[in-house]
């Protein structure tokens, strides 16, 4: 039974692995639900967490995404800003952050699929989704922290809350 859970929990991931740590995050400009173009340069001055999920309206990402929207007061007492990414265009977003209430913005790698997520190291060519993969960039948009989940398993708040933490007060 071990065995299963661990084959089961198992990343399957095609891609060279996340964007190092200490490394300066890669820049780009990506519309969200709203229709607003968000860019990673005119965040620069404030923490960043960078959630990439696989799929709109799948039951890990919905239970993902709904948890950062109710911590999301823990989030902005770091002045960090949240961004969800995933694959999926801007119509099933406006939907998706509809249905959930979300407060904060999805921004739609999709044109070409995945190009953001190809960048940051965390695109599954396999299955032409995201991986399910957490960043938190500093105001200086470095890469302080990463975190790569099997696609089945919600990685919760616990380590993006750390790492901002840790951005407050650096060792």
């Amino acid at each position: 039974m071990i065995k299963r859970l661990l084959k089961s929990n198992k990343i399957e991931k095609d891609s060279p692995g996340p964007q190092a740590k200490g490394t300066l995050a890669p820049d780009f400009r990506l519309q969200a639900e709203t229709g607003e173009w968000i860019t990673l340069g005119e965040l620069r001055g404030r923490p960043v967490v960078l959630v990439f999920y696989p799929a709109d309206n799948s039951p890990v990402c919905s239970s993902q995404l709904a948890l950062y929207n109710e911590a999301r007061s823990m989030f902005e007492a770091h002045d960090a800003q949240l961004l969800g990414i995933s694959v999926d265009d801007m119509t099933s977003h406006l939907a998706f952050a509809g249905a959930l209430n979300l407060k904060y913005p999805l921004l739609s790698d999709d044109a070409p699929a995945g190009e953001l997520a190809r960048a940051y190291g965390v695109y599954n060519e396999s299955k032409g989704v995201c991986e399910r993969a957490l960043f938190v960039l500093d105001a200086q948009g470095i890469v302080r922290w990463s975190h790569v989940s099997p696609l089945g398993v919600n990685p919760g708040a616990n380590g993006i809350l750390e790492a901002l933490e840790s951005l407050d007060n650096p060792a």
